[in-house]
């Protein structure tokens, strides 16, 4: 029998594991077939890989050989895959670029078309955008995160600015007058959010635990629903501080910006353009901030702030 990687796998996966039926489990196939399996491959290799008892399996000395050149080998062959993937996924010029929801698209897609084709892809999930950046089916992520890792995936994140998070109130709200707004204020409130896989929600809940309240329902819907439900009153929105105008709705801050939200541009490390795309997306959130004069005024009254990292 020759050795393949599926094999390494195993020996990896039992060493890990620290038994046969454990390791059965994790690769989702029967324990005496796992077993047979591992007696075949000690076969091939000249000698017994574990020792196994009522214990457990501990690595043998050829085991802990076989395993030292195992963790090289499959990172390797797995960085091979990656690098092929993207290789037959590249095109040929251009930029392609996936975005969750955020300010910065439209300005960035505007200031690269000038330099050649520029494509989007939309998701509401970080975590897909970076997988979509390791297997080479887009150049570049624009994402944000309200903590200070990065948002998801093994990519290189780039901070492109910083926001404070805003509210979004109907314009007869009872509080749409005020320059500024404790989050207190709105414990009584129903509030709604567009969806994302960070920690986000997590941040929120903590902000009103620490602002004396539990918040009540949390509708996380799309940007138009999240619209709707607060122009007709029955929610107050989370939204950032560059959001855009919206008909019937007036935008108030948050009294110590107890939210913050960072916006991210995400690339391959191997990226030979990342650098000058970043100064692109970080010219575009310039560009978002100065048209938001609610935001403009906040910043007055708060000259520490920095939108940039």
């Amino acid at each position: 029998m020759d050795l393949e990687l599926r094999h390494l796998k195993i020996v990896r996966a039992v060493a890990e594991s620290g038994s046969v039926s454990k390791a059965a489990t994790r690769l989702g196939v029967a324990q005496p077939a796992l077993t047979a399996q591992l007696k075949r491959i000690e076969r091939a290799l000249g000698g017994t890989l574990f020792e196994r008892d009522r214990y457990g399996a501990r690595p043998t000395p050829l085991g802990e050989l076989v395993l030292s050149r195992a963790r090289v080998l499959l990172p390797a062959a797995q960085e091979l895959q990656d690098e092929a993937l993207r290789f037959a996924n590249a095109t040929e010029g251009g930029y392609r670029i996936g975005a969750t929801n955020g300010p910065v698209l439209g300005g960035l897609v505007d200031r690269l078309a000038a330099a050649g084709p520029v494509s989007t892809y939309t998701s509401w999930s970080a975590r897909e955008l970076a997988s979509m950046i390791a297997q080479g089916r887009l150049d570049y992520v624009l994402a944000g995160a309200c903590g200070e890792g990065p948002p998801a995936g093994d990519i290189t994140w780039i901070t492109i600015g910083i926001d404070p998070v805003f509210v979004l109130l109907a314009e007869d709200h009872r509080l749409a007058g005020a320059k500024e707004l404790a989050l207190s204020d709105l414990a009584d409130e129903q509030w709604a959010v567009t969806p994302g896989d960070g920690c986000f929600g997590d941040c929120f809940a903590a902000a009103c635990t620490r602002a004396g309240f539990t918040p009540s329902t949390m509708y996380e819907t799309d940007v138009a629903t999240c619209v709707h439900l607060a122009q007709v009153g029955r929610a107050v929105v989370l939204c950032q501080a560059t959001h855009p105008f919206a008909q019937g709705l007036v935008m108030v801050p948050l009294a110590g910006a107890p939210l913050r939200w960072r916006q991210v541009l995400g690339h391959h490390p191997a990226s030979p353009c990342a650098s000058w795309v970043a100064e692109h997306a970080k010219a575009a959130h310039a560009d978002a901030v100065r048209r938001s004069p609610v935001y403009h005024d906040w910043l007055v009254r708060n000259p520490g702030w920095g939108t940039s990292p």
